[in-house]
């Protein structure tokens, strides 16, 4: 069995509005929110040829606003089903389920820019293969992973209080370093990541805001 790695992608103009307060501009923060992306999407791609993953996917929608988002390569952009995060999530990993139904799908946020690749492998590691498992980020209310094995629904909760939510689901909580936990939505978020060490593009970012 492998597992297929789903990251969903908001348009970096529309993202994370909490995070404004970390630049001064439109334009960096746009920039920062991209660099965010980049280096998450990195730390999965690191691990491109380990046999427990079969693949990174993109969920994404259309911005007319916007050029489509460039993306490294090795990476599969599945549609935006609409109707919000958790929906567009449901709709990618049963597409995903189809496709694929001798593995497993795995949400994550999109957000990790300390993402260590070895943090994420022993999270895949010890995800069950039966069932439903997550991790909760390191507030302790939220969730960064979302895993489901073959056969089993994705049933994504993500949103304030998901962590106890997934919890009640019937969801598994998986143990999970730091970097994994890490998700950023503010400017204390970012600097908290900040001190366990980000990627290279949010360092280059950051020290260019000082």
């Amino acid at each position: 069995m492998q597992w297929r790695v789903l990251v969903p992608i908001k348009h970096s103009t529309l993202a994370k509005t909490r995070l404004r307060a970390a630049t001064s501009e439109q334009a960096q923060h746009a920039e920062l929110v991209r660099a965010i992306q980049l280096d998450t999407l990195d730390a999965v791609l690191a691990l491109r040829t380990h046999p427990l993953l079969g693949g990174l996917f993109v969920v994404t929608g259309p911005d007319p606003a916007q050029p489509a988002p460039a993306l490294p390569a090795g990476i599969e952009i599945l549609p935006d089903a609409g109707g919000g995060l958790n929906p567009a999530l449901e709709a990618a990993a049963a597409e995903l389920s189809r496709r694929f139904p001798a593995d497993g799908v795995v949400a994550m946020v999109g957000d990790l820019p300390a993402l260590r690749a070895a943090d994420l492998l022993a999270v895949l590691h010890q995800a069950p293969a039966v069932g439903r498992s997550f991790v909760r980020d390191v507030d302790g209310s939220g969730t960064t992973l979302l895993a489901a094995g073959p056969r089993s629904r994705l049933m994504p909760l993500f949103g304030p209080d998901s962590a106890r939510r997934h919890l009640a689901s019937g969801a598994r909580e998986l143990d999970a370093a730091a970097s994994l936990r890490c998700d950023v939505d503010s400017a204390a978020d970012l600097r908290r990541c900040l001190e366990l060490g980000v990627g290279m593009l949010t360092s280059q970012l950051v020290a260019g805001l000082v």
